[in-house]
């Protein structure tokens, strides 16, 4: 299982990071009804901070973002968001061989993500406290920094387009 298509599927709802029943479908080779289907035989496993219901808004968001296509995509029902204890939580309701591999890999992307952003927190702190201690502002490396971020930022927004031309 490829990584970057983990990390482009991981998006942010409410101040939390997510993914979306469709795409963890996808990656599990189940159907999002079937997914969905399990979830509901069981939503005892899936508390509010394991699961979320998206409102109109935030599917709204995700359409406006280029996540989904349209809302019409979700055929009318309204799409489930896991963040990462929900998603370690499906591996107990799809016992398949491939979702224990794939909840392995998404476990790894979420760790990678936490890690980048525990880093680029140090760096900035760090930063801070050198211009306190020096009472002078390093504007070059702040740019440095955003420039990185943006850089990261810029290459998933890439991916994520749809492909235009002609296809071999």
């Amino acid at each position: 299982m490829e990584s970057e298509q983990i990390k482009q599927s991981i998006h942010e709802i409410r101040g939390r990071k997510i993914m979306l029943d469709m795409d963890l479908a996808k990656l599990y080779e189940v159907e999002t009804r079937i997914l969905k289907q399990a979830v509901r035989r069981n939503m005892e496993r899936f508390p509010e901070d394991f699961m979320l219901t998206l409102d109109q808004k935030e599917i709204q968001n995700l359409v406006s973002q280029n996540v989904i296509p349209t809302i019409n995509h979700f055929g009318g029902a309204m799409p489930f968001a896991f963040t990462e204890q929900g998603i370690a939580m499906l591996s107990s309701v799809l016992k398949s061989k491939t979702a224990i591999q794939i909840n392995i890999a998404i476990m790894r992307a979420f760790v990678m993500i936490r890690a980048f952003a525990l880093s680029y927190q140090e760096l900035q702190e760090k930063l801070i406290a050198l211009e306190k201690k020096h009472n002078q502002k390093f504007t070059d490396i702040d740019q440095v920094l955003n420039y990185l971020i943006q850089k990261e930022q810029q290459k998933t927004q890439q991916t994520e387009r749809k492909q235009v031309g002609y296809k071999k």
